[in-house]
Parts: C-alpha cells; structure tokens; sequence
C-alpha cells in the first residue's frame, strides 16, 4: 500500500476561518458501518479498520496524533434569511487525507458534540439521521452523482434529545472539501479585508487550479461553480431526488451534494413534492431546486464583488453575465439528462426533444406514476407497466412520437437508458424502516442487504425486486426531518 498522507491544508487560512475544538468523548461506541472500499482509496492504515483503535478514532473518543481537529466557520441563507455566524456545530474537520487517485480529501466527523459554533445544540446526532445519510450518500456515489461519502457510522451508546429521547451516533463523512456558499459569505463578513481572498484563493487552488490562467480568476471561479451547480441540480431532477434544505451553507464550492438532512426520493411524480417537515412553505420543493440554486449563486457572487472588479458596477455587471446564464447552463445539462433518459442521442433536435420529455413528464404527473419506476419501465420495454399508471390513449400518442424520433439514430436507446434509468433507488419507506430496526432491535440485516443492493442501482435482480416498488399507503413517508 502506497504511504498514507496527511494534510492540514485548511489551517493555513486565518484564524476567522475556523476554530479549534476537541470531540466529546461518548459513553459506550459501537460498530454501526464501516466503508471499506472507501478506506482503500484514503489509504487508511489497517490499525483504523473495524479494530478498537478504529472506533476510537471514528466516535472521537481517542484520536490519533495526527489529526487537529477544527470546526470551520460559516454564514447562511436560512429560507432566505441570512445569519451571519452558523459554522460547524456538530461537526469536526480531523485532517484532508491524500487519496491514491492524488486529490485531497476532508475527514469530518458529524456528531462528535459542541462546538464554538453550537449556539443552543447539543452538538450529537440521532442515529437515524446518520443511517439516512449514510445510506443515501453512498447510494448518490453509486447513481453517480458528485456527494459526500460516507467512510463509518458508529453508536454513540447515549441518548440525544430532540422532540423525543433517541439514541446517538456518529458519522464520519468524507468530502473534496466541506467549503459552502456560506463559508464564502462569512470570510466577506469579515472586518479583516485579508480573510476573504485567502479564503478565495485557497478554494481555487484546491478545486480549479485552471483557473490561473484567466483574466479575471475570481469571476471564473464564479462560473465553474455556477456551471457544477447547473449540472449537479440536473442531475438531482433526473433522479427525483429533492435535497429538502438548500440553504447557502449547504450548497459546496466543490459542487457536490452535502449534508443530507431531511432529503427524499420522489416517488409519485409531483413537481411540487416537498418532504421536509421544516420547508412549510414549498421552498426547496422539487420544481423550485435549480431556481434556488441561481439564488444561492447570486448570494456567493454578493461575497465575492470585491474580489471581482475594484469598481463595485463593474463587479456587478461582470457577475450579473454569470449569473444571467445560469438558466442556460441548467437547461443543457438538463436536457442531456433527459435525454437519456428517453433514449435519445444525435442529431440532437432540441425543441422536439424537450416536448418529449415535458410530455412524458406531465403523463407521470396527471397519472401520479411512480417517477423511478416509469422510466425503468420505458428502459425495458414494458408498455404493460406503462398503460397500466398512464392515461392509455395518450401515452400510446407519445410513444409514437418517441419512437418516431428513435427512429433517426442509430445508437441503441437501450443502452442509453441503462445507464440513466436505475431500478434501485433509496426510497424513503425502505430507509424509516432501515431507522427502526436498528434503533428499536439493534438489527442491521435490512441496513446492510440495502447497502449492498444500493451500490448497483442500475442492475436489474431478483434481489433487488422486492426494493424496487413503490411504497404501499400503509408503508408511505409523507415527512422527513433533520437531525437537528
């Protein structure tokens, strides 16, 4: 094995940045997870994987020499309402471990207890939080999509309080880096002038060294994130996935997916799903995902003015372009989702294209089918499935029209869709129950059979089946929450 690597590289900011804080030990961990594909890539020492030596690190009750452990600071869009000092309050970043594909990437414990940045929590997390999100980032990683992962999850052997006494845990959570939107806006809140460049240049040099060689690096580190942020939301909407609080301190300058709080796979196609029981008013519903990813943008493109242009209409202006073609960098990434989803590739025939998929979309939503289910049934063929849950007569127009217009390519549709159409998705019935058997039984046969079933989500098995439904409306969640 290649020589584990150890950076610190985050220290090397100002002090405004971050603060130094130790993990609370807790009472009694155990094993609930542990990664060990994932500890591969990080070139984690065999002393940390499943051993006592292990468990200490990853409950926080014993850490290694080293790590220093930090909390990092940040503001936030809370719902559209801004707080000027969020920052880490339940989390610790222990060091950036260099992975053998040569990229740097953050060790972060969740639930490791208070920080500087608590305010009036706890600083723990309840396990089923910690089960949802390992679960589901490592199902994300599995669909494709850019996310945090997830490297171990252990017990805490305490209780946590929330609106109910439940048990503890902790996860250890790995990320290109955990830099938000609203790390951004902070550093530009600060009085030292020196904090918000340091900040900026350090998120530059880690994630888009390229970008050096502009005019203006500032205003391209802008693009690139408005540009991963385009495709990062297509990508969601292609798997009905609605993150559920997309607040500017959980938006990632790495353009992954972070914190999984009370997020969900849609089910019944309904643009205006919402499950999070904190989002009353439909904010972060599923339609309203990439305009509020605009939004977010165009409060990281406030911090980031001074650095743009020294003439603040200049800055606007220059910041206003990138900002303005964020509509059409979503749609392109958008369409090529969809696309795929429907089987189609060149010629491409835009304005054609997209009535398709409107078309087909809005049968789901008058007929409220299943949205994962009806593309893996048009993945396979199955007309059955299909005139079962859609108007017939009108699904039998469409189809004609779709394969009409298959029938000016020469690629396989087929084939297409087998890479963007998944059978397996981590739906949330499947995930309450996960929760309950473990929090109530200690039973995690279902948490690891889905585990295990979730990192091939496009493979079609008789395993598999019985996961692939859509919840009955005994077993349907209607609500999720977040662990805070």
């Amino acid at each position: 094995m290649s020589l584990f690597q150890v950076e610190h590289s985050y220290r090397t900011l100002p002090a405004a940045c971050y603060a130094d804080c130790a993990p609370t030990p807790v009472r009694a961990p155990a094993w609930l997870a542990f990664n060990q594909t994932l500890a591969s890539e990080l070139k984690l020492p065999e002393q940390y994987q499943r051993t006592a030596e292990g468990l200490a690190l990853f409950s926080g009750n014993n850490l290694p020499d080293w790590t220093l452990p930090l909390a990092q600071a940040y503001a936030g869009h809370q719902f559209a309402n801004y707080v000027p000092r969020l920052g880490d309050g339940r989390a610790l970043l222990l060091a950036e471990l260099r992975a053998k594909d040569g990229k740097l990437y953050d060790l972060q414990l969740k639930g490791a207890g208070r920080t500087p940045f608590s305010r009036s929590g706890d600083g723990r997390a309840p396990l089923g939080p910690v089960l949802r999100e390992y679960l589901v980032s490592e199902a994300m990683y599995a669909l494709g999509v850019p996310t945090t992962r997830a490297l171990a999850a252990v017990s805490s052997g305490e209780l946590v309080f929330r609106d109910e006494t439940l048990p503890g845990a902790i996860l250890t959570r790995v990320a290109s880096s955990h830099i938000r939107i609203g790390t951004m806006q902070y550093a530009a809140s600060q009085p030292d002038p020196a904090v918000l460049p340091a900040l900026a240049d350090y998120v530059i040099n880690r994630h888009y060294p390229q970008l050096w060689q502009q005019d203006n690096p500032y205003l391209a580190l802008l693009q690139q994130v408005a540009e991963r942020q385009a495709q990062l939301v297509a990508h969601w909407m292609s798997l009905g996935f609605i993150h559920g609080v997309m607040n500017t301190d959980n938006m990632s300058l790495s353009g992954e997916t972070i914190d999984y709080g009370p997020c969900a796979f849609m089910e019944a196609y309904q643009p205006r799903q919402v499950y999070s029981y904190i989002d009353q008013q439909g904010r972060y519903a599923y339609q309203n995902q990439p305009a509020v990813a605009q939004w977010n943008l165009a409060r990281l493109a406030e911090a980031q003015l001074s650095l743009i242009d020294p003439d603040q209409e200049q800055a606007i202006a220059l910041a206003m372009s990138v900002l303005n073609a964020f509509p059409q960098y979503y749609q392109t990434a958008y369409r090529q989702r969809f696309r795929a989803k429907l089987g189609l590739t060149a010629p491409a025939q835009e304005e054609a294209d997209d009535q398709l998929i409107a078309d087909f979309l809005a049968l789901l939503s008058a007929g409220q089918a299943d949205f994962s289910q009806s593309f893996f049934a048009l993945r396979q063929g199955d007309s059955v499935y299909l005139t079962q849950q859609l108007d017939k007569q009108q699904f039998s127009a469409w189809q004609r029209q779709w394969r009409q217009r298959l029938s000016q390519q020469t690629a396989d549709p087929q084939a297409i869709m087998a890479t963007a159409n998944p059978y397996l998705i981590p739906r949330n019935h499947l995930i309450q129950q996960v929760i309950d058997q473990v929090s109530q039984h200690g039973d995690l046969a279902l948490f690891q059979q889905l585990q295990q079933l979730w990192q091939q989500p496009y493979l079609q098995s008789a395993a598999g089946e019985p996961y692939s439904l859509a919840a009955r409306p005994e077993q349907r969640v209607c609500q999720t929450f977040c662990g805070t």
